[in-house]
């Protein structure tokens, strides 16, 4: 199994980046995918997820309403869609996947992670 991500990169504050993540070997299609991000010297935290058939989408309170998850399951990809972004969403961010398929904000959930893409905001 394998997930990368990509569309990371630097932006001022208030601009937009989009991420995105693909995953191959994954053998069930009913898997939930989510978004995580760490800062320097800070713990793993949530910021996204969408369930198994992209049926319902979940937001940190911090992202909610400036970011958007899709998923594209022909593509097997999620995307990332960051708006009105901050220097506090400053972060590498890392896609994971959870075959339980319904998507959680607890990072021990998931089953697979990528390598992560650094999104770095300027002020």
């Amino acid at each position: 199994v394998q997930l990368v991500e990509s569309g990371g990169g630097l932006v001022q504050a208030g601009g937009s980046l989009r991420l995105s993540c693909v995953a191959s070997g994954l053998t069930s299609g009913r898997y939930a995918m989510a978004w995580f991000r760490q800062a320097p010297g800070k713990e793993r935290e949530f910021a996204a997820a969408i369930n198994w058939n992209g049926g319902s989408t979940y937001y940190a309170d911090s992202v909610k309403g400036r970011f958007t998850m899709a998923r594209d399951s022909a593509k097997n990809t999620v995307y990332l869609q960051m708006n009105s972004l901050k220097p506090d969403d400053t972060a590498v961010y890392y896609c994971g996947a959870d075959y339980r398929g319904s998507g959680t904000v607890e990072a021990a959930d998931y089953d697979y992670w990528g390598q992560g893409t650094q999104v770095t905001v300027s002020s």
